[in-house]
Parts: C-alpha cells; structure tokens; sequence
C-alpha cells in the first residue's frame, strides 16, 4: 500500500517473516507437508482476519489485510521471479534415465492432455454458469479451461518422494508437471488473445505459435543448460559454479521472455541437464553438494512464501459467496477432466508403455493445481468475466492443495500395499 509506504522489500520482509513463523508451528505441532501446511494455515489466518474484521469492523483489520494483498502484483511475483527458480529447482532432482524412458507419456500428457482437459473443463464451466444464471462466454470458459489445466510440478514432487511410489512413476508425474506448465500457459495466451477479440482462432496460426513457444522454449534451454555444463566442467569452484546455475535462470528467464519463447520449459530443460549430465560429469562431490543445498533452500522459501500466498488470498474472494459456490461446482469438473484427459491418452498408449496399476490414481488425485492456475487468473484484465475465473480458480486451488495434497501420500501407500498383496494371486 503506497500511502503506508510498504515497498517491495517490506513487503518481502513480512512474507518471509510470516513464512518463517507458520513454518515453525507447522514443523513443531501440525507437521503436515509444507505446501499444505503453509496454504491452510494462510487460509485460515485470512479466515481469522475475515471473522475480526466482522466482529470489530472499526479496528480496519480487513481493509488493512486486503490493501495489503492487493499491492502484491501475485501474477507479476510469480510468472516473472518465482516460477523460474521454482521450475529449474524442481528440475534438477528429475532422474533424466527414468524421464526419457517414458518420455511418450510424458510428452503426451503434456500437451493432448492439456488440452483435453482445456476442452472438458471449458464446455463443462460454460455449461455450469449457464444453470446458475452466470454469464460467460464459451471464449472465456476456454480460457478457464486453459489456466486451471496444468498441474503444479512442486505442490506434489516432495510428497511423492516420501510416499511409496515406483521411481519410473515419480519421473512421470515430475516430468508431465515440469513441461505443462508451459504448454498450459501458451495454450492460455492463444485462448485469452481470442477472446478478447485480439486475433482470430486459426489452427495454423494457433500451431505455430506453440511450436515457436513450446519447442523454442525447449532448444533454448537445452542450449543455456549447454553452456553452463561446459563452463562448470572447465573448472572446479563451488561458489563460480553456484552462481552459473544462478545466472542460467535469472538470465535465461529473462532472454526468453525478450525472444517470446516459454521461459518455464527453457527452464525445465535447463535444470534437466544441470541436474543430469551436470551433476554426473562437471561438478566435483564439494561443488555437487553445495549446489543441491543451495537450490533446495531456495526452493524451500519461495515454496512457502508461495502456498502462505495462497491461502492469504482467500481474503479477496471470501466476500463472493455467490461466485464461491461456482467455484465449488467446478471442483468435481475438474477432476473428471483430469481423469479423462489422463486415463484416456494412457489407455491409447497401453500398447507401447505400461507404468502399471498406480499410474491414473496417482496421477489425477496428485495432478494439484498451484500458484500457477492463481497467477494466471489474476492477470486477466479487467472485465465481467473475470471475477467467477478468479473465484472458481482460488477455489480448486485450495481443495487440491488441502485435500488432495494431504492425501495423496496415503492414498498412494494404501493403493501400492493393495497391489503388492493382489501380485501373488495374481501370479
């Protein structure tokens, strides 16, 4: 807030300190994994604030909290700061052997199950604010089909690791959640620009535009993740080498946003081949530590002060309780979309690859939506349509991080012990 005089630094001070403090309670009484522990505990603070702001309405407590998230550019902080050190963090603990060995899943669910899920959840909201007298266009329930498609690579990867899933699994759902995201974002400019009336729809152009992004994104990557494979095996320094990787995503973040290609899979790619080829053949075991330290506990804070920003939101759409129950609605569509766009292209696939019995479970009941389907939502400009996207957004947002977060490690020892029994009948 401007006429508080918060800048930016105050502003990342108080995160982090909020960050710090629920993060300690979480880690000494809840103990729930960090990213829902940080996100329920933001949303009930925002609930608290919400309930104070009811009883006590002269203390400003309301007013004060929302002033103060609506000076958070959220779409800004993340698409441009955030997600590039999140991605390529996430990135480099990806076993490249396991990923390309199923690398026709991967691809596949990453771009036709993207935009499966796009058409089901787009015809399907559409449909939903119909029956509930909400208008909003077929264009605009694409492009919320678009945002809320991709699945959050870092909500689900730490869980998994603890959880008894198969190695070849873990890279499956890393890599699909790595290279969505960016498929998902592309597939969201092309379907925001027709619906604002910028451009016409065309297959051909649409095509184009994908492979300039998604493919350019990917060769740009593979090109910085190159050079910074090359300048690290040249010389054995620890804190040089650190701080290469560090300019690969500041800098190469910034490079393919200025040649219009997707910086979250250039930086997908990148962390591949650090984390791969970087850390097997040009980093000395000194060197090989302090950067997995290093990029783990940077991808530790910005995860908590990432989930702790959701569910602060809450604050911003609590007074919608109209939009809310759209959102609530929208919740089992997006599953169902999820389920299909993932068990069908898989059945199709059956023939040539078989991850095996936990493949569709884990992968529709972990496919959680994050920050990145939030960023999204808050960058749409101004219009009538964009406060039930917004809602219906923070809504399956919070029940995937919440819900399905908390359970998915559960489910997925439940379903792995079931199958281990079920094996020596079976034989």
């Amino acid at each position: 807030m401007h006429d508080q005089g918060l800048s930016p630094f105050d502003i990342a001070a108080i995160l982090v300190l909020l960050a710090a403090a629920l993060g300690y309670v979480n880690h000494r009484f809840l103990k729930l994994p960090a990213s829902v522990g940080m996100t329920l505990m933001g949303a009930l603070a925002s609930l608290a604030v919400i309930a104070l702001g009811a009883i006590f309405p002269h203390w400003g407590i309301a007013p004060t909290v929302e002033g103060f998230l609506v000076n958070i550019d959220f779409h800004k902080a993340l698409m441009e700061g955030m997600l590039s050190f999140l991605l390529f963090a996430g990135a480099l603990h990806v076993n490249w052997q396991e990923m390309h060995a199923n690398r026709l899943p991967i691809f596949i669910l990453a771009t036709v199950g993207v935009l499966l899920s796009t058409a089901i959840v787009g015809g399907g909201i559409w449909w939903i604010a119909g029956l509930a007298g909400i208008a909003l266009p077929f264009s605009w329930a694409l492009v919320f089909g678009a945002l809320i498609s991709p699945t959050d690579p870092v909500a689900v990867m730490a869980i998994l690791r603890r959880a008894a899933v198969p190695p070849s699994l873990q890279a499956t759902v890393a890599g699909e959640s790595l290279f969505n995201d960016g498929v998902g974002v592309v597939v969201f400019s092309i379907l925001l620009a027709v619906a604002m009336g910028q451009a016409e729809f065309s297959w051909t152009h649409a095509a184009g535009d994908f492979a300039r992004e998604a493919l350019g994104g990917a060769a740009f990557g593979a090109l910085i993740g190159w050079i910074a494979f090359r300048a690290m095996r040249s010389i054995d320094e620890y804190t040089v080498e650190v701080t290469i990787s560090l300019a690969v995503v500041m800098a190469g973040y910034s490079f393919a946003q200025m040649l219009h290609i997707s910086g979250p899979v250039a930086m997908a790619v990148a962390g591949l081949l650090i984390g791969n080829a970087g850390f097997a053949h040009a980093m000395s075991d000194v060197t090989r530590d302090y950067l997995i330290k290093f990029w783990l506990l940077i991808d530790e804070i910005l995860n908590a002060v990432l989930f702790l920003l959701i569910g602060l939101e809450v604050v911003l759409v609590s007074r919608q309780p109209g939009l809310l129950l759209l959102g609530l609605a929208a919740i089992p569509l997006a599953l169902a979309a999820r389920w299909i766009s993932v068990s069908a292209p898989l059945a199709v696939l059956r023939r040539w690859t078989d991850l095996g019995p936990l493949t569709v479970p884990t992968l529709v009941w972990g496919g959680l939506r994050g920050g990145i389907s939030i960023a999204l939502a808050l960058s749409l400009p101004a219009s009538e349509f964009r406060a039930p996207i917004v809602a219906a957004t923070f809504v399956i947002v919070l029940f995937a991080v919440i819900v399905q977060g908390g359970s998915i490690g559960g489910l997925v020892r439940r379903l792995a012990e079931r199958n281990q029994k079920a094996e020596p009948g079976a034989v």
